[in-house]
């Protein structure tokens, strides 16, 4: 898990670099240009003598910006299909290249993990031993056994709203397989958050081929909701141009609501890449810094 996640975040940084970004980087987190006023003896002449540019050290305590990784572990997160990993597993990896990230950057993280309610708490720390106590949980998160507890995000993210004290960044990874009815619920909760003061960050993780278009064979199939049981038979070609519409028409609802609450709403398709979310996380950090 730790190899991974920083393969992940040293390639994204790599790529950062070589792209359109050019200057968006990660290291605005330990130093700032220098300002009149600013003591002497705290710029970085080794900087100085690679860019002729004044810049200040930044020291933990004038960026720390305490997070909490908040990870669905619920059964409906055990799909794979097509995927090279499962949800869980293709989640387990970002939250630990999120972390990994976050460390970089000397900010606190921490650890919620949940299905219909919390399992795994770990408070923000900014130390390395932590971060490997952090990455440890998650590498037995994405590998355990699925359990028979359905997705209820809302009430679990009620429930941290309530825990968490200080104002923090809440970075929810889920697929939204929750019953329908309880979609109002779950946008109830993430104003909850924002009222008491939290930054959030929603990344909506689906295996796109399936899930969002529904691309089966064309031949009569059996399907099974993987966290109530329930089965249903039919021919994927006579549902698939209803369902993609209904799929579109509830990702554009749920991200226009969560845009009214200033909330960030994000796409990930489990076949690719962790860039765009990663790209997502520097942006929402950026503008919180």
């Amino acid at each position: 898990m730790e190899l991974r996640a920083r393969l992940i975040v040293e390639g994204f940084i790599t790529g950062l670099h070589k792209s359109p970004y050019h200057g968006f980087s990660v290291e605005f987190a330990e130093h700032r240009p220098y300002n009149p006023g600013d003591e002497l003896r705290h710029v970085d002449w080794k900087v100085y003598a690679k860019t002729d540019r004044h810049y200040v050290k930044q020291y933990e305590e004038e960026t720390n910006l305490r997070h909490y990784v908040v990870l669905d572990t619920s059964p409906s997160m055990r799909y794979r299909h097509a995927a090279g990993l499962t949800k869980l597993e293709y989640g387990s990896y970002l939250a630990a290249a999120l972390h990994f990230l976050m460390m970089k950057q000397h900010d606190a993280t921490g650890l919620i993990a949940f299905d219909d309610k919390v399992h795994t708490l770990m408070p923000p720390k900014s130390t390395q031993s932590y971060l490997r106590q952090l990455l440890t949980r998650l590498q037995d998160l994405s590998h355990a056994e699925p359990g028979e507890r359905r997705t209820a995000a809302a009430a679990v993210l009620d429930q941290v709203a309530e825990r968490i004290a200080r104002r923090s960044l809440v970075v929810l990874i889920t697929d939204l397989f929750e019953n329908v009815a309880a979609h109002d619920d779950l946008l109830k909760a993430l104003r909850h958050l924002r009222h008491r003061g939290h930054e959030v960050l929603v990344f909506h993780v689906l295996e796109s081929e399936t899930e969002r278009n529904f691309r089966f064979p064309d031949v009569p199939m059996r399907f099974r909701d993987m966290e109530t049981g329930e089965e249903i038979t039919l021919q994927p070609a006579q549902l698939r141009e209803h369902y993609q519409e209904a799929v579109q028409l509830f990702s554009e609802t749920f991200r226009r609501r969560c845009l009214e609450q200033n909330v960030d709403f994000v796409e990930l398709d489990t076949g690719q890449p962790y860039d765009k979310a990663l790209l997502a996380y520097l942006n929402k950090r950026k503008r919180l810094a």
